[in-house]
């Protein structure tokens, strides 16, 4: 057997080009002999035939992405060696990720039209019932002071909610530049300066990300971080005040009610059951969202204390962790003492900023640009004020 198999490989390594061509003739013209053109015709018809069949039973083009990205999700487990869990956490639920981002992404604008119209809500109650109740019932003193504080009150929440959503937090250059990055995003692929974060709801990096606010359908950035937080302190303080201001006329309207329910005749007309409704709608609806709302705000008041953002808080909780069990002890670059970091965040350079931009509405722009930062806490006062 191998003898022969020997010999043959010696013979056939005899052949020259021309003699393997001639070969190669001889061997189609027998076989065009004994399968002649009329049999290889229906042949091809019958192949071309169960290829088109083939073509038909393919699966639907959207089926076969969602399978190309399983399969990628998947090959994405081992493609490196730096693999860790959070690359798997990040790889297995980002099906789960794209789709919470693209609700929300959705429902923005939606909660939007929910704020304008709940707002609007109160302040048609405040002016059609309570403001001519307050004419008829209080002293002069008491009326200017509800006419002034309740429309200061209504100006600061107008004008930060509408700074909140149309200023854009800030996003890094895309082309090149020398401003100074940390790391490289890896979903839009760009430097990422110190700060700053992807949004996936956004699709894009934001400077000095806080988190992205659906109520705004805005990300909270380095440049309406001011308007957002503002926004919360000017509505959860017209929360309080119309809760405590307006407690005796909810009490009034709920007996009102409570009573009409236990009569058998109603004594009230249809004015005034609406007008006892209203104050009822108008007094649960504020404590509910002073409470809620208020307790944010405080939260938020102790970030900037802090001198960090709703990210940077769980970011330093590691670090710090993992610092102190090396017997190290972590201070936030970012933070240079409680007073200064609220100069910083509200932007005041003078004694009179305090006044005209932080009671007043005001649009200036926060210090920097949000591409560097001072990474190194001091003592001193930044701000003489």
């Amino acid at each position: 057997m191998v003898s022969y198999r020997k010999s043959s490989t010696a013979k056939t390594s005899k052949f020259t080009g021309s003699q393997l061509q001639r070969l190669v003739c001889a061997y189609f013209r027998c076989r065009m002999r004994w399968c002649s053109s009329s049999m290889l015709h229906p042949l091809r018809c019958v192949r071309i035939r169960s290829c088109a069949r083939r073509g038909k039973n393919t699966l639907p083009l959207w089926i076969r992405e969602i399978w190309a990205y399983i399969r990628l999700l998947v090959q994405s487990l081992y493609f490196s060696s730096l693999t860790d869990s959070d690359v798997v956490f990040d790889s297995v639920f980002e099906p789960v990720f794209w789709t919470v981002d693209y609700v929300t992404r959705w429902f923005g604008t939606v909660f939007v039209c929910l704020v304008v119209i709940l707002t609007g809500s109160i302040l048609a109650i405040a002016y059609l019932i309570l403001l001519p109740m307050i004419f008829r019932t209080y002293s002069p003193p008491w009326i200017a002071w509800h006419v002034c504080y309740g429309h200061w009150n209504m100006v600061m929440i107008i004008f930060h909610y509408y700074k909140a959503i149309t200023t854009s937090p800030g996003s890094p250059p895309t082309e090149k530049n020398s401003s100074p990055f940390v790391a490289v995003c890896k979903k839009c692929i760009i430097p990422k300066p110190a700060r700053t974060h992807h949004c996936g709801i956004c699709n894009r990096c934001i400077l000095k990300m806080d988190h992205h606010c659906p109520w705004l359908n805005n990300c909270v950035g380095h440049f309406n971080h001011r308007y957002f937080f503002s926004f919360c302190v000017a509505l959860a303080v017209g929360c309080v005040y119309c809760s405590i201001s307006g407690r005796d006329l909810f009490i009034e309207a709920y007996s009102a009610i409570e009573t009409n329910y236990q009569t058998s005749a109603p004594p009230h007309t249809f004015k005034e059951k609406l007008i006892h409704k209203s104050i009822i709608y108008m007094w649960v609806l504020t404590s509910t969202v002073a409470v809620a709302l208020g307790s944010l705000t405080l939260w938020h008041a102790v970030l900037i204390s802090r001198g960090e953002t709703s990210i940077e808080r769980h970011i330093n909780s590691k670090e710090r962790n993992r610092v102190v069990k090396r017997g190290g002890v972590y201070r936030n670059p970012f933070n240079h003492g409680r007073l200064n970091n609220w100069k910083i965040f509200l932007g005041v350079e003078k004694t009179s900023h305090w006044l005209t931009r932080v009671l007043l509405p005001s649009g200036h722009a926060p210090p920097g640009d949000g591409l560097q930062w001072d990474v190194f806490p001091v003592k001193k006062d930044l701000i003489p004020v």
